[in-house]
Order: structure tokens, then sequence, then C-alpha cells
């Protein structure tokens, strides 16, 4: 590897060693099967992304109230354990490797996809602005319950199942989905907490159940197999935090002793400034609280990716929507070749059109 790292140079990320640096974001694609299972289809889509240096699967959730879209992906039940488990052999005898996202989306949802037509559980019972497509309609978002102290150990033993279940299924790790403003970001940040018990109000409190369903989720797989995504300055999801940098630099820090293989820390967009984001509140700014490898996301090219490596802000660069529509990324970024146009009006559709059928390069 040269003094100046470059998107195809290899890596260490805990326990897994890349090829390159070229890693498959996570992109909710809304294609499971009935009872929230993996399917062949999504086999073959991830298996045609292999070529990755890692790839980070979709969101999943770890608990029957964890869900907010439709047909996305559990892990919480032997038939998604098998569902997965086609994946994963897919995946590996293609040469990749990958993670699975633990997800919870926490008051990102509606009665509608909650067990018994309950409320969404979240820190507090405070509506995000917008609405949710309750699978006929899109209608307004309602106020969760908040969750009581006593059950917040329920939800670290939800978090822990996953990571079980996940390891059954033939995974090379997880990363903790703490980011855009699902059910461990709510607790982090000040605009959707306002707790007024030992999860909230200090950073310290607000920072706790990130903590510690990081840190039981490193009792099952161990840290160098565990990463954790974070969105310091996304404002997805009625997201806000009064201080961002001290936030996150609070929690990367306390993260940085346990070891994880990365920490997955999201810049600011151009779609997140125009909904009210402020730049100055990402990786770049954060890395001095993180001296642990970095994996960053966010509208990324080929170039930004590699200048990122070389001023050494980000140890690799996962992205998305470019992997979405070129199953063959990393060749094509080898051969500067052009990229597909991906079909937006695909992107959580249902089948292979937009899915599976998106072209190699051939040149």
């Amino acid at each position: 590897m040269s003094s100046v790292p470059t998107l195809f140079d290899p890596i260490q990320l805990g326990a897994v060693r890349l090829p390159h640096r070229i890693l498959m974001a996570p992109l909710t694609r809304c294609r499971a099967g009935v009872g929230n299972v993996p399917v062949a289809l999504n086999a073959e889509y991830y298996t045609q992304r292999a070529s990755a240096g890692l790839i980070i699967s979709e969101a999943t959730s770890v608990s029957p109230r964890g869900f907010g879209y439709p047909n996305t992906p559990g892990i919480f039940t032997d038939e998604q354990v098998a569902g997965w488990q086609g994946v994963t052999r897919s995946v590996h005898a293609a040469g990749g490797r990958i993670f699975l996202q633990l997800w919870h989306v926490g008051r990102i949802s509606h009665p509608s996809y909650q067990p018994g037509g309950e409320l969404p559980v979240a820190p507090s019972a405070i509506a995000p602005r917008g609405k949710i497509f309750t699978g006929t309609a899109m209608e307004d978002y309602v106020a969760p319950r908040a969750l009581e102290r006593s059950e917040i150990a329920g939800i670290i033993a939800e978090y822990v199942h996953g990571a079980r279940l996940a390891k059954a299924a033939g995974f090379d790790g997880v990363e903790i989905h703490n980011a855009n403003g699902y059910l461990l970001d709510q607790f982090l940040r000040d605009g959707t907490n306002h707790r007024g018990d030992d999860y909230g109000g200090s950073v310290q409190n607000r920072s706790r159940l990130t903590l510690e369903v990081t840190e039981a989720v490193v009792g099952v797989w161990g840290a160098d197999r565990v990463g954790i995504r974070l969105s310091p300055g996304g404002v997805f999801n009625d997201m806000h935090d009064s201080d961002p940098l001290s936030t996150f630099g609070h929690v990367l820090r306390e993260l940085t002793r346990l070891g994880l293989a990365y920490a997955h820390v999201t810049q600011v967009t151009a779609q997140d400034i125009a909904h009210g984001a402020k730049e100055g509140v990402g990786p770049q700014e954060l890395r001095p609280a993180y001296p642990g490898k970095i994996v960053s996301a966010g509208g990324f090219t080929h170039e930004s990716g590699d200048r990122a490596l070389a001023e050494g802000w980000a140890d690799a660069i996962a992205f998305g929507v470019p992997f979405l529509s070129n199953p063959d990324l990393p060749e094509r970024f080898r051969r500067h070749a052009p990229l597909n146009v991906p079909d937006e009006n695909t992107f959580y559709a249902s089948g292979p059109k937009g899915y599976t059928d998106y072209p190699a390069w051939v040149g």
C-alpha cells in the first residue's frame, strides 16, 4: 500500500480483511418476503454485489415492534435466519463479505406496523413531522409511546437476540444502526429525548442506550466484528440536536474504548442541507474524537472518496445509490467506466426491476 491510501488499497476492519475500501452502504429496498423473510431474489441482489470490500446489509429489524416500512427484513425468527442463510451462503460462495445491520425504527412507525395496532415506542412521546406509508395510503405520523424505564432492558435484549441470530445466519459481523432518526438515534439527540430519568438529560445519559446496546452486541460477536453507524449532521426523520459536535464527540470517545471494527459516520449531503442541515458536523470535524477506523458515506464519488482517504478523516467509503445501480461498482471505478443511471421509481418497489436487472460493465 502506498503512503497515501486509495480506494483500491486493502484494509483490516477489525477481524475482517478487505481487498479494497469500496463498501456497499446499507440500502432499504422493501423486497423481503412474507414474514419479513429474505428470499432468493434478495440473495441474487447481494451476490451480484459481492465484489464490494464489505456489504453492509439493508437495515434489519430486531423486533416485531421495530418496523416502519413495508417488506423490510427481520432477524428475530427462525424463518428469517433461514432466509438470511441463503443470502450469506451465496455471497460467501462469490467471495464476498457481509455484515448485518441491526435496526429498530422507534417512533418512525405507525400502529398499522405494530403488533396489536399499538403505538410505536420512543424515548419520549414526540411525534415526528411528516407522513408515513401505511401500506395503503400516506398518513401523518402519530405520537409514540415513551418507553418506561423498566422496558429498556428488553430493548437491549432484542438487539442481543438479533446479534445472536445474525451469527447463526452466517454473517461476518454486524453493524448497529444508530443513525438516521431511528430508535437509538432518538435516544441520543436532545431534540427527540426529553426524558427525566437516567436515559435523558445530559449527553452522558442520552448516550447510555447506545453504549449499552453496543457493549451487549460486542458480548455476542467480539468488538472486532461490530461496527456502528452514526449520522451527526443528519436531519432525516425530523431529527436535530442542540450541540451535535459535543453529543457525537462524546459518543465516539466512549466507543473508542470498546475497540470496534469501525465507526460508520455519515457526512452531510446537499440533500441534507436542502432540508435544514448545517455543514461542519461530520467525520472531518469528529475525527479527533475517534482514532479507530472510520467508514464514511454520503454522496461520495470515486474522486471524493480517494480525497477523503488521502486527507485522513476516513479509512473506507460506503457507496449507496451507486452500488444500487452498478452491481460491479469496484470494477467500474477501476476502469473509470461510466455508471448506470439509477431508476428512482424502483428504489422501494417489488420484484427484479430496478433491483437485479442493472447490467454489469462490458467494455
